[in-house]
């Protein structure tokens, strides 16, 4: 058994939602951190005997990204600025992102990964003298598919 390195789990967004063919970015640069809360749904009950039950019957993930360094060259800060510009709700916040696990065993280049929906949520733009900032969260669905991801070519490929 080895230690799994933080860097060998990359989260790609797709950045162009509404076109037919996605572009993904991965999400990391300027970030020290970026973690994925599970928020387990968890509903305890006790009967009159005394005994405890415990069921876990969904999560509700969200992750946030902060640090956002905005960069003008990315199609994330396309599509994050366009947000804000727009001042976008409802569906026009849905994309998709793929986890890929890079350490999993790597098959014609593609390696094993989960695609989801979510909602992207700006919790604020502007920032300090670093640079423009738009730091962000993200709201998972519970819709996933499981697959492959190409990080060369950025390719997500569902299982049969």
């Amino acid at each position: 058994m080895a230690k799994i390195k933080r860097e060998l789990f990359k989260t790609f967004i797709n950045c162009t939602p509404a076109d037919e063919t996605a572009t993904y970015q991965v999400i990391g640069e300027d970030l020290e951190e970026l973690n994925f809360e599970m928020s387990a749904n968890v509903v305890r009950t006790s009967n009159i005997l005394g005994e405890n039950a415990i069921t876990i019957d969904r999560y509700e993930k969200t992750a946030s990204v902060e640090p956002y360094k905005a960069d003008s060259g990315t199609a994330l800060f396309t599509f994050l600025k366009g947000i804000i510009d727009d001042e976008k709700t409802l569906d026009e916040l849905k994309t998709d992102i793929v986890n890929v696990d890079v350490f999993g065993t790597e098959t014609s280049g593609a390696y094993p990964a989960y695609k989801e929906d979510v909602f992207v949520e700006i919790t604020s733009y502007g920032g300090n003298t670093e640079g423009f900032q738009i730091p962000f969260n993200i709201h998972f669905t519970g819709k996933r598919t499981k697959g492959t991801f190409n990080p060369t070519t950025k390719a997500f490929t569902a299982d049969a």
